[in-house]
């Protein structure tokens, strides 16, 4: 007996589709959907993996960084193969879900999500999922998802608590109307100053992918509308009480976008966990690394692939990707990132 690619699709998600939240119409609307993850360390990797376990028939991943050894106790999709050969996080997001799910499409995106490439990035998706590790991103992308009347939903986790929030625009409080300033520059925890469990992380996306689903298949009534809170570790739980759009909020009350208007994004930021900045250029680049490597030529010792070149500088590393960024190890002063980048990278 032969079995047909609809067989086995069928044999692959029957467990899923025998749900009564999901059955057979509801899968098939997986398989039309189109997912946004942006930020594809921690909570995006878990996501992406679920959503294409699930069939979410195009997932497009977006992430600026490369993966480390650092990142595989919470990061579920890269192996010790990823992190030996720095490989972009987008990328080997999409290798691996290649091998999860060839029936599916997945397309990797490096890039830092920027007020200039935002607005296309969301165009077109269902939903978006915020995987990303800083707040002016978070403010960036409820910016460009408010504006295009596009369901996004926010995760963060640090240390052993976690935190999630379904935005649905014009329907909930946006992701400014709950936090309307920006926490000042380390106020808060990160990963680094905190750690983080893997455990939180799971709970989160888990949170994540499930209204994303929801969101998917048509089922608003069951949305989870709060601003939700836990903490493995201390066994704590907090949910809000469902709120309504804050009328005077800048973005979705008044509908002033001003981080995609780039006056409150920088183009330098210090990674989180990383003893590590990114400096980009501030305006498109196309750069060409053999090109740099030969300038580079016995600066120090230098590795480049098709995706980065990589510049060892005693107690600093700048690695180098095609759009003009740079990621500068070994540092997290930014003014000390951005010397080294105006010195070897320059543009």
């Amino acid at each position: 007996m032969t079995t047909t690619p609809e067989d086995h699709d069928g044999a692959r998600y029957s467990r899923q589709a025998r749900f009564r939240g999901i059955g057979q119409q509801g899968q098939e609307r997986l398989t039309a959907g189109r997912v946004l993850v942006v930020g594809c360390g921690a909570l995006g990797s878990v996501s992406a993996d679920l959503l294409a376990r699930s069939g979410v028939g195009h997932i497009t991943v977006v992430d600026r960084d490369f993966v480390e050894v650092s990142n595989l106790q919470r990061q579920l999709l890269f192996d010790e193969a990823d992190a030996a050969a720095g490989t972009p996080k987008a990328v080997a997001a999409a290798e691996a879900i290649g091998r999860i799910n060839s029936g599916i499409v997945v397309e990797p995106v490096v890039a830092d999500v920027t007020p200039d490439n935002v607005e296309a990035l969301v165009a077109g998706a269902d939903v978006v999922l915020d995987g990303t590790d800083n707040l002016e991103t978070r403010y960036l992308l409820n910016d460009a998802c408010v504006k295009a009347r596009i369901p996004w939903i926010y995760g963060g986790a640090v240390g052993s608590g976690g935190m999630a929030m379904v935005v649905l625009p014009s329907r909930t409080p946006c992701f400014r109307c709950m936090f309307p300033v920006p926490a000042a520059a380390g106020s808060l925890d990160t990963c680094e100053t905190a750690g983080v469990l893997a455990s939180a992380v799971v709970m989160v996306s888990a949170f994540q992918w499930t209204e994303a689903v929801k969101l998917l298949v048509g089922d608003r009534e069951h949305l989870n509308l709060k601003l939700v809170y836990f903490d493995v570790w201390e066994n704590d739980r907090l949910d809000s009480d469902r709120l309504d759009p804050a009328p005077d909020c800048p973005c979705c009350g008044r509908h002033r976008y001003e981080f995609l208007d780039a006056g409150a994004t920088s183009r330098t930021a210090a990674l989180c966990g990383r003893n590590a900045v990114q400096v980009s250029p501030g305006h498109e680049v196309a750069l060409d690394l053999r090109e740099l490597a030969n300038r580079l030529e016995g600066v120090g010792a230098l590795t480049t692939t098709r995706f980065l070149l990589r510049l060892a500088l005693g107690a600093h590393e700048l690695t180098v990707f095609p759009d003009g960024r740079a990621i500068v190890k070994g540092t997290s002063d930014l003014s000390v990132a951005r010397s080294l980048y105006a010195r070897y990278v320059g543009v």
